[in-house]
């Protein structure tokens, strides 16, 4: 089931009638959040480039030309070498970019590796494509690294890539230079390519900044994705990327930039008019802005770290450090009446209206995912919600236990 299914079902259990407003700390979308809205530059840019009249028409399949270009020029200042607007494809949000990287890759036989837990479109995509999955683990005591022995036990000759997301969904952890530099050494042994997901890069708080995978190109190749659509707080305008990051160009023999762009040319584009505003979205957005956001996710990160604490049903192993997120472990033994964590989510959505996304979806059973990017007083509502749904089915200890 998809997370989107899961997140209706789980939204179908609220009570209508009930007086308290449904608080959604299942998926990282602050954007109906005021404080959380979007920097004036990226709208005015937007606007502008509509009322021009010169983005009416259809875009190319790979996307406009000045808008792959300012892409390009986007990531190359945080990398060693410098990509070409050749190396840029641009689709309708991060999803499409998942979609054609997966399509291009499922070979009859081939096989990719999945971190667990992790983001469930990569899973879907590639069931319908009929591309084999093999999962490895992240680690959570150790900030939820990615465990490279059990990368290396599950491939072989016929994988074709391994997926990391950093900063991380759904963990919210971001990993160190030196981690993503053993990440491509391990890649170059096994002869693989990295799809690095960094759709929320940048968005970090924590001790670590955020590296682009993109810097170890010259290791192993990179197809990075990215997006407008969590660093702008602007998910709906559907503007994400591909990005070939292959100085040594490695892939070449392969022709991945010809099968991506045979994917864009029967493939619907990302709105030409949103194309048309990017170019100055990248350039002339203020680096106020950013650090507005990334003040409030550091207050709100911390808010939810502290308050889950004093829920004795759940555990925290590792603060969040990066995007929306945080990944938390249901204790069920102290709580009667509930099954797993699907069930949880879904007796406390009738109960207290408010929604958590299941940790099973992801690929973690009895744990819980629980997004911190919403307005701190509702985030307060919301932990003080599920604080009392936990009470309230706090196992009874028998009396004469006593």
């Amino acid at each position: 089931m998809s997370i989107r299914a899961v997140r209706y079902k789980i939204s179908a259990s609220v009570d209508d009638l009930g007086p308290r407003p449904v608080l959604p700390l299942a998926h990282g979308d602050p954007s109906v959040f005021p404080e959380f809205r979007t920097a004036a530059d990226a709208e005015d840019a937007v606007a502008d480039a509509l009322r021009s009249g010169d983005f009416n028409c259809y875009p190319a399949g790979v996307g406009l030309p000045a808008a792959r270009r300012a892409v390009a020029d986007h990531l190359s200042h945080d990398l060693p070498y410098k990509l070409s607007p050749d190396d840029i494809f641009l689709t309708a949000g991060g999803t499409q970019a998942i979609e054609v990287v997966i399509s291009i890759l499922a070979q009859p036989g081939t096989n990719i590796l999945l971190p667990r837990p992790g983001y469930p479109n990569y899973e879907a995509r590639a069931a319908f494509n009929n591309l084999e999955v093999r999962h490895f683990d992240l680690i959570p005591e150790k900030g939820w690294e990615i465990d490279l022995d059990s990368v290396e036990a599950i491939a072989d000759k016929n994988t074709a890539a391994m997926v990391i997301i950093n900063p991380n969904n759904p963990c919210g952890s971001v990993y160190t230079y030196e981690h993503l530099s053993k990440v491509a050494e391990l890649a170059r042994k096994l002869r693989i390519l990295v799809i690095a997901d960094e759709v929320y890069g940048k968005l970090v708080f924590g001790s670590t900044p955020f590296v682009p995978m993109g810097c170890f190109g010259h290791i192993a190749p990179i197809l990075t994705i990215g997006s407008l659509s969590k660093r702008w707080i602007v998910p709906g305008w559907r503007l994400g990327w591909v990005a070939i990051c292959d100085p040594k160009m490695i892939l070449q023999e392969s022709k991945i930039a010809t099968l991506i762009t045979n994917f864009l040319n029967v493939s619907t584009d990302p709105a030409t008019f949103i194309q048309g505003a990017l170019p100055r979205i990248l350039k002339n957005t203020k680096e106020e802005f950013f650090k507005r956001i990334i003040n409030l996710l550091t207050e709100t990160s911390e808010i939810c770290y502290r308050e889950l604490k004093d829920i004795k049903c759940i555990t925290c192993p590792h603060k969040p450090e990066g995007s929306m997120f945080v990944m938390v472990k249901l204790n069920l033994h102290l709580l009667e009446g509930i099954h797993d964590d699907v069930d949880f989510c879904c007796q406390l959505a009738k109960e207290e209206s408010v929604i958590l996304c299941p940790g099973s979806v992801l690929g973690m059973e009895n744990w819980v995912r629980i997004t911190f990017a919403i307005g701190t007083c509702s985030l307060l509502d919301g932990l003080d919600r599920i604080k009392s749904f936990c009470l309230m089915h706090k196992k009874k200890i028998p009396l004469n236990v006593i």
